[in-house]
């Protein structure tokens, strides 16, 4: 049958101009959806969509794809069983052999059933349905939309509570016996629905990802371009008693340390500080970081009174002032 081209509309249409220039009563030309599709697409159509990945592929499109590339046979597919095999024979001009033992069994199909009461809802069985027959929430329990399951049981394994069990359902019907041709359209189009999904959210974290780096590059470039003047200016009143404080303990310091030399100039100092072993000069240390604690707690100390005692001698000239309150009147005044 010959190509026409992708278009099916393009297609029609080139069948009805064909017909004009055909004699009268002549017999027009049959025009099948299959002519634009690529033995890929036909081998696909005849697939039953279950995704099982038993046939060594991810996926059916890409068993199809390697069946027309010629790098697999068409007799891997335990879904399709028999009948598959005699639907691919048939469209690839090649005799029935038998399905592939390495690859399954056919058998009736199954659909997942979760014991809700193990369920912990760990979400790994929805990351391996390739239709999104499972909903639910993590931590939340899982539940098998059994209308959508193709029984593919990929979601069996990563279970790590061994939950999920494969419940056959079409009796003794086994292949296509027990999956019809709207059956594996459903799954086609979820499973397509799902890859358009995840390729959505592989895009869309991959542009965060990028946004992040490109903020992180920008951010050391800006840097620069702040200004002191562009700071805030601190509360002159904060700064000066901050600067107080320090100074306090800067001489608090200043005084611990003159006594201690003061002491050791005395013979009253630590003795025997010479050649000590690793132990007792880790004591020493100890000691001097417990000592040198102290005198910064105190010279605290000394300058949160400082401070205080300094804000009740301005309360008081505030009150001798101007404003303040005046001298009693003189009695003997007339």
């Amino acid at each position: 049958m010959r190509e026409i081209g992708d278009n099916q509309a393009l297609a029609n249409l080139s069948g009805r101009a064909r017909r004009g220039r055909e004699p009268f009563g002549a017999a027009a030309p049959v025009v099948t959806v299959t002519d634009s599709k690529t033995l890929a697409d036909r081998i696909e159509d005849l697939l039953p969509q279950t995704q099982c990945t038993k046939c060594g592929y991810n996926g059916c499109r890409p068993y199809a794809e390697a069946i027309a590339a010629g790098d697999a046979n068409y007799n891997q597919c335990p879904p399709g069983g028999a009948e598959g095999i005699a639907r691919l024979s048939n469209l690839l001009g090649k005799p029935v052999i038998p399905l592939n033992p390495v690859n399954g069994s056919e058998h009736p199909r199954a659909v997942a059933f979760i014991d809700e009461s193990l369920c912990i809802g760990c979400t790994l069985c929805m990351q391996a349905c390739p239709v999104d027959a499972i909903i639910g929430a993590p931590k939340q329990m899982h539940t098998i939309i059994e209308s959508l399951c193709t029984g593919c049981d990929l979601c069996v394994p990563p279970c790590p509570v061994d939950c999920i069990a494969m419940l056959p359902v079409t009796g003794d019907r086994t292949g296509w016996d027990a999956w019809s041709q709207e059956q594996a359209d459903a799954a086609r189009a979820h499973h397509d629905l799902r890859l358009a999904r995840q390729r959505r959210e592989r895009e869309a974290a991959e542009a965060r990802a990028a946004a992040r780096r490109a903020a992180s590059a920008a951010k050391p470039a800006a840097a620069p371009a702040e200004t002191p003047s562009a700071m805030p200016a601190a509360a002159p009143a904060a700064d000066d008693a901050e600067a107080k404080k320090r100074a306090i303990i800067a001489a608090a310091l200043e005084r611990a340390r003159k006594k201690k030399e003061e002491l050791s100039g005395q013979g009253a100092g630590p003795k025997n500080t010479e050649g000590v072993s690793a132990a007792v000069q880790a004591q020493i240390d100890a000691a001097e970081a417990r000592r040198q604690r102290l005198a910064e707690q105190q010279a605290q100390r000394d300058a949160k009174a400082a401070a205080a005692s300094g804000n009740d001698e301005e309360n008081d000239a505030g009150n001798d002032g101007p404003g303040g309150p005046s001298a009693p009147p003189d009695q003997n005044a007339p």
